[in-house]
């Protein structure tokens, strides 16, 4: 028998809390222009889970913008600290899509690609180890 994992997180004040319970499918590093903005200059770590195993607590305020890629997204950050927590993809719904830096555990999963790195600035360090995509990951 399998336990399910529950990984918990949330913004830097306290006022909105996440829990998921499932295994992360994935993490990457995005360079894109949006994320470096997001991160307030490097670019951001996701971590993702399926959105069904996700509940949330406190209020979280949606920005909607397009991506680099095209693609209609939703950024979700903590209206009283302004604390980035998640990112939706209008067309992947069933992806929740965390800032690694958002779970109580960011160590959970480091980075397993770079995407956007035609976006990166110079001085932005490429780990050798992962690969690495100058716009989207193919797949």
């Amino acid at each position: 028998m399998t336990q399910t994992q529950t990984h918990e997180g949330g913004c830097l004040c306290g006022a909105v809390r996440f829990a998921i319970e499932a295994a992360p499918m994935g993490a990457r590093r995005c360079w894109c222009r949006l994320c470096q903005y997001l991160s307030g200059g490097g670019g951001t770590v996701n971590v993702i889970f399926p959105n069904e195993a996700m509940r949330v607590t406190g209020e979280v305020r949606w920005h909607d913008s397009v991506a680099d890629s095209g693609n209609a997204m939703q950024r979700g950050f903590c209206p009283d600290c302004g604390t980035p927590l998640l990112s939706r993809a209008e067309a992947r719904p069933h992806l929740a899509i965390v800032r690694a830096g958002a779970l109580d555990n960011p160590s959970l999963l480091g980075p397993q690609m770079d995407i956007w790195t035609q976006a990166a600035p110079r001085w932005a360090t490429l780990d050798p180890a992962i690969p690495h995509y100058p716009t989207q990951n193919p797949s």
